[in-house]
């Protein structure tokens, strides 16, 4: 029977332990995801921006050198993140495929001009910033109009700041929660030995002997807990890759690194501070307050 009752004990022990684990990896794992869509939503903002630009129209009969000169000084400018040139030609083409008619045969003539689209670097496409570099784009000798959206850039910046703002009240919610859900899920696990605790303390184990194997435990539980976490974050973006190729590529993976030791380093840190914090009030506690 003594032998039948250690096993049951180790079992239930070993699913408390398993179901602490599972827990906490689905806790982390939703923050990683969290933490995934704050680095996608800083990195899309960035692609968006670049792809607001200027249009330079040129002057008319301008020569190949004097193009390829103003391209040069362009694309040198700290602004500038690339340029698209399209000569009177390409243009038409455009404009023809637009409109479904060849004018330039009804017109007998090309009225169009050659032009540059200027793309901006992120950090450049500010209201502020957009005006100086017009001003500064009007005064090169080659250029005849420039034409931007200032509404665009402005509508932009502002939808970007709000759901940043959004964006960072969640983070902070949800890492609130995610603190309260690990605390108490380790707490439970904790009261199922409480017993065990108390009769340590009786025999004249001190605080420090006592907290460190649940401690130790503790700590394994939160990295294993991260690993897990981090393999069921790899398959939501494997999934998110193989659907959507064209999402990987404005990434820097050196971020998700970063993102994947923090889930880690979080998962062990909480494991342990609650671990911690959890058998010392058991050790506090009374014997007859533990019924």
């Amino acid at each position: 029977m003594s032998k039948q009752e250690s096993q049951k004990s180790a079992i239930k022990v070993k699913t408390s332990y398993v179901s602490t684990i599972i827990s906490i990896s689905l806790v982390l794992f939703m923050l990683g995801m969290l933490g995934i869509i704050l680095l996608n939503a800083k990195q899309i903002s960035d692609h968006v921006k670049e792809n607001i630009g200027f249009s330079l129209y040129l002057k008319e009969n301008l020569s190949e050198a004097d193009i390829s000169r103003l391209k040069q000084v362009l694309e040198a400018k700290e602004y500038t993140n690339r340029i698209d040139y399209i000569d009177k030609e390409q243009a038409a083409e455009i404009m023809k495929k637009e409109l479904g008619e060849d004018f330039v045969e009804f017109l007998d003539f090309n009225p169009l001009s050659g032009s540059i689209d200027l793309y901006l670097n992120a950090k450049f496409a500010e209201e502020g910033s957009a005006e100086l570099i017009e001003k500064e784009l009007k005064r090169l000798p080659a250029v005849k109009m420039v034409d931007y959206q200032m509404d665009l850039i402005a509508a932009v910046n502002k939808n970007v700041r709000k759901i940043g703002l959004v964006l960072l009240g969640f983070s902070l919610l949800l890492l609130i929660v995610v603190i309260a859900l690990i605390n108490n899920t380790i707490r439970l696990a904790i009261y199922s030995k409480r017993f065990l605790i108390k009769t340590m303390q009786l025999v004249g184990a001190t605080g420090g002997f006592i907290r460190r194997p649940f401690v130790a435990r503790g700590v394994l539980n939160g990295f294993l807990s991260g690993l897990i976490a981090i393999i069921l974050l790899l398959g939501v973006m494997y999934s998110i890759k193989s659907n959507l190729p064209e999402f990987f590529e404005l990434q820097n993976f050196n971020f998700y690194g970063i993102l994947f030791g923090v889930v880690v380093i979080l998962g062990i840190l909480i494991s342990w501070v609650s671990t911690s914090l959890a058998v010392r009030k058991f050790l506090r506690m009374q014997s007859g307050d533990l019924y």
